[in-house]
Formats: C-alpha cells, sequence, structure tokens
C-alpha cells in the first residue's frame, strides 16, 4: 500500500513516528513528513510557518505544493492528513475533486471546537474518515459513522508517569519552539529561575543547533541544557512552560506547572477574535468540558511577569493538581497509533 502523507508539524510527525510502529511493513509513505521517518518527498524542515503574516507570504508556495502533493495522490492507495488544517483542507478538496474515490483519512482533526465551527462540513466532505483524539469533538460532526474518538497519541508517546508528589529540587523552564516566544518569554524567566533556589533544567527542542540557541536564548549560563523534554519532564518537581503541547504532556505526566504565553501582538489580536475560549491550556479546556476546575494556571501577554509566575509558583496546591492529572488520564484512556493503523489498513 502506498500512503500519501500530509504531517507538517513537528508534534504531527511525533505522532507519526509512534504511529509506523503498528503499520505494516508493505505501507509506503510519500509526501510531506520528517526525512527521518521514510523517504519523504518533502521534508518539514521547508515548511516552517509562525503566525499570520509570515502564512501570507508563503502563500504562492504552499498553493504550487498543494498541487504537486495532488498530483502524488494519482498513484497512492490513500491518503493520512495530519492536523494543519490551513494547508491540509485545501488538499483534502482538491484530492478529492480529482480523485472522488480516493480514500482521506483525518487524523489530529482540526479545532473547530475553539474556532471555525464552518469548516465541520467541509471536513465531513471532503475526508471520509475522522480519526478524533478528544472525546467530546464527535459531538460537533453530524455524520457519526464518519468520526471515531481513537485515543489521544500523547498516551502513546509518555512512557513515564508520576504517581506521587516528588522532590528532586529540580524545576525546568519551557519557553517554546518559535523564536518570538522564546525571545518574549526568556528574560522573564531568567528572573524567576534567579529567585528560586532549585536546579533549573531549560528544554529546548532537540533539533535546535548550537548557533541557534545562542543567537534566540541569550544568556543561559544559569540553566541546565535538555533536549529530553519527556525525561525532563519526569525528573523534576515543577515546570515553567509556554502555551503548546508541552503542557498537556505536563498534566499527563503529572508535573505541575504554570502555562505563560506571549504571542505578537497582531496575532494574539487575530486569535482573540477567532477563537472563544475560557482557556488556551488543553489540560485545562478538557477539564472544564469534564465540568471541572482549571487543572494549572494560565498567564498571557502582560500577565506574564516573573511576580505573577513567582506568586503561582508558591501558591500551588500540588496535591490537587495530581489528582487531577489521573482524571485527566482517564479521560482521554488511551493511546490512538494502533487504532488508526487498523483504520489505514484493516487487513493487517
Amino acid at each position: 500500500m502506498k500512503l500519501l502523507v500530509s504531517a507538517l508539524e513537528t508534534s504531527s510527525n511525533l505522532h507519526l513516528k509512534e504511529l509506523k510502529k503498528h503499520l505494516s511493513d508493505d505501507v509506503e509513505l510519500v509526501g510531506i513528513f520528517d526525512k527521518h521517518l521514510g523517504n519523504a518527498t518533502y521534508d518539514i524542515s521547508q515548511l516552517a510557518v509562525m503566525g499570520f503574516v509570515d502564512a501570507i507570504k508563503k502563500l504562492p508556495f504552499f498553493l504550487n505544493l498543494k498541487k504537486q502533493m495532488t498530483l502524488l495522490a494519482k498513484d497512492c492507495d490513500k491518503v493520512l492528513l495530519m492536523d494543519g488544517s490551513g494547508f491540509n483542507l485545501p488538499l483534502a478538496k482538491a484530492i478529492k475533486k480529482a480523485y472522488p474515490n480516493k480514500e482521506i483519512i483525518y487524523y489530529i482533526l482540526p479545532q473547530a471546537w475553539a474556532w471555525k465551527k464552518g469548516r465541520i462540513p467541509k471536513i465531513e466532505k471532503y475526508c471520509d474518515k475522522l480519526c478524533s483524539i478528544i472525546p467530546f469533538e464527535q459531538e460537533l460532526y453530524t455524520q457519526k459513522d464518519k468520526i471515531k474518538y481513537v485515543g489521544h497519541p500523547l498516551l502513546d508517546e509518555i512512557k513515564t508517569f508520576k504517581t506521587s508528589i516528588t522532590s528532586y529540587n529540580k524545576i525546568a523552564f519551557m519557553p517554546g519552539s518559535r523564536k518570538y516566544e522564546i525571545q518574549s518569554l526568556m528574560p522573564i524567566f531568567r528572573e524567576v529561575r534567579k529567585s528560586i533556589d532549585k536546579e533549573a533544567i531549560l528544554i529546548i527542542p532537540p533539533h535546535f543547533t548550537d548557533q541557534y540557541i545562542s543567537e534566540v536564548y541569550g544568556d543561559i549560563s544559569d540553566f541546565v541544557i535538555s533536549k529530553n523534554t519527556y525525561k525532563s519532564l519526569v525528573e523534576v518537581d515543577f515546570a515553567f512552560i509556554c502555551s503548546g503541547t508541552a503542557t498537556l504532556e505536563a498534566a499527563l505526566i503529572s508535573t505541575p506547572f504554570i502555562l505563560s504565553y506571549i504571542a505578537k501582538p497582531f496575532d494574539y489580536f487575530i486569535a482573540k477574535k477567532l477563537v472563544k475560549l475560557d482557556f488556551i491550556g488543553l489540560a485545562n479546556i478538557f477539564s472544564e468540558k469534564m465540568g471541572k476546575d482549571p487543572i494549572h494556571p494560565e498567564f498571557i501577554q502582560e500577565e506574564v511577569t516573573a511576580t505573577n509566575l513567582l506568586n503561582s509558583y508558591h501558591n500551588f496546591d500540588t496535591s490537587k493538581f495530581l489528582q487531577n492529572s489521573n482524571t485527566l488520564k482517564n479521560y482521554l484512556r488511551q493511546g490512538s497509533s494502533l487504532e488508526v493503523a487498523k483504520i489505514i489498513n484493516p487487513a493487517q
């Protein structure tokens, strides 16, 4: 079987890595994904886009990429789309128009529950099978035969979970993966670090070079550098984390943390207009859906100050957090890789 894959984000490729473990050897991947996972036609390192302005600048490139991917689909048995709705939904439309009988599977669905619910009819129209990783997501869709909750991929990827409050005398800082996020949060994180008498671990994406780290992070002499997110989150007592997947990872591992986020002013203005949610952290969003209190504190834009972060840190209820973390794991139930592999290739 030849499978056309469109996985543009780093997080999608982590999920794809786990999924590959459950696919039989006769499934050949082509398309857009991390070159370390196979013979990628387009490597994700070519496709980094940050914010609305950057996306507009790269529009001609992505229009041509959609055309090339549609041509590739002709000789593929099935199509697997992962996250990245800005590119993947138009791609699904183009492929379905060119090849009406081509099966399109969408794994890591667009967050229509957060914004642009109007995309749901398009998703249902152009895609044949919808693999949901969020339990409440199915409520929004009308074609129930297409959508299935398959579990959450992080429960495949995280191998160690805490069962009690730890005392390693270590804290972690994760200022994000985008340049603007890092440069906005690092001065505040440095100030916070100086006020906490514990070993400080700075968790950095593994693909960042020493030169890039030096240029973007500034003075990191007070930190111990780690490029292993899961291992580090298990080995610290507390973390200060930029909004993103890492906050859900920490919540599932049961490492207490505070979410901080500073976006470009224009991007934040647009997001406020489009997204109608009380929280930005996935763990808090899930908790609200369960009718429960937030799992962790959130500080956004001007609220992100060393004073606010330190006050929240010193008043954090770790026992309650651990209890809520266990509730969250039970809510998500299991990993998703095996279920998605069965959907892609039922005969294996």
